[in-house]
């Protein structure tokens, strides 16, 4: 689905102090691969949906670099056979308390009133230029992490760009971007791709119990099934109470073709209740996910797996109302709607009573 809203930080998955890393072993390997071939490409451009691992990936690969390779032999002795560190490694523990002074983790960050950046702004930058140049303070490498380069304003990717483009000797920086068709070509075109794919559904189930052990199991499953290979968007929407909202969605849903107009109220009541928005924005962005489902179901013949009981006949009886070509068009005006309530800060329980009455009229 599309990014849940923003959500209370996730600390006990802090990619810094993360140890480790589930369901990337090809990614894992190449880095592996290209450090022990002596001729590491200065940049690497790591990208992926969000909260799959990248910047858990990128820290890791940091540790490793800046530790000289791992500490533990491959099998039967040989060279190391991953990038993982102990926990309890001097490089491991100073990279997570954000103490080598050969890394500089670059982020949105907050102002000096205390709230959260738009942007990573061209001073930032500026700063990676003078931190690589100066000597490293242990005689080897120096690695910038850019989470995620997205969130850099224009001049702040120009700055960055001088450094790509003559690069001084021992420097790794590790660029992450959610989003990487919004960069750049010069971006692309000065480093190292290194795609990752969203991780499986037992991944994100696996992770679920190990970091949210009191969820009750099918509580998780559900969680995992909404995050599409996600696990931040799996805890977010937990954190937010994601799932709550999506059963009650799906309790509206299974009126149509006529609505429940006193659940429809209290639906707009409950996403236009927080004054900053996220519940809002993820009520909108699971309704759009599920309608998504549904037209691709319908157009493969086949209905995906329910999150909740009873989806997939909902979906079936509602295709049967309409052709396809109706429900991708009320998509495309629904997304538009959501977007322009965002951008001019439309009243937001108007926004979802007219979107919810859109949908009434089409299976009318």
């Amino acid at each position: 689905m599309a990014r849940a809203a923003s959500a209370p930080e996730i600390e006990t998955l802090a990619p810094r102090e993360n140890a480790d890393l589930i369901g990337h072993p090809a990614a894992e390997q190449r880095l592996l691969t290209a450090y022990e071939s002596e001729r590491l490409p200065h940049a690497w451009l790591i990208h992926g949906p969000r909260g799959i691992g990248k910047a858990t990936l990128a820290f890791r690969f940091a540790r490793f670099v800046l530790n000289g390779g791992s500490s533990a032999p491959g099998l039967f002795g040989g060279a190391p056979d991953g990038l993982s560190l102990d926990a309890a490694n001097e490089v491991f523990r100073r990279v997570a308390s954000g103490g080598h002074g050969d890394l500089m983790t670059v982020e949105r960050g907050v102002d000096p009133k205390g709230k959260m950046r738009s942007v990573i702004p061209v001073e930032d930058a500026r700063n990676v230029v003078s931190f690589l140049r100066k000597t490293s303070t242990e005689g080897g490498w120096r690695v910038v992490i850019v989470d995620p380069i997205d969130d850099m304003n224009v001049s702040a990717t120009n700055a960055l760009l001088k450094i790509l483009e003559e690069p001084p000797n021992d420097v790794l920086l590790l660029l992450i971007s959610h989003q990487p068709a919004r960069l750049l070509p010069t971006i692309h075109s000065r480093c190292c791709h290194l795609p990752l794919a969203p991780l499986s559904e037992d991944s994100v189930l696996a992770l679920l119990q190990q970091h949210r052990p009191e969820l009750d199991p099918a509580e998780a499953q559900a969680l995992a099934r909404l995050a599409e290979g996600s696990i931040g968007n799996a805890l977010q929407l937990h954190a937010i109470g994601g799932l709550e909202l999506y059963k009650a969605l799906m309790d509206l849903i299974s009126h149509l073709p006529r609505l429940d107009v006193v659940k429809l109220q209290a639906f707009g009541d409950q996403l236009a209740r927080d004054s900053g928005g996220e519940t809002f924005r993820t009520g909108m962005e699971l309704l759009l996910w599920w309608l998504a489902r549904m037209i691709n179901g319908g157009a493969r013949g086949q209905m995906p797996a329910p999150v909740v009981e009873g989806e997939g006949e909902i979906m079936a009886r509602l295709l049967d109302r309409r052709p396809l070509a109706q429900w991708l068009t009320l998509w495309d005006k629904i997304s538009a709607l959501y977007n322009a309530a965002d951008r001019a800060n439309l009243d937001r329980k108007h926004v979802v009573i007219s979107v919810f009455s859109e949908i009434e009229a089409l299976t009318a």
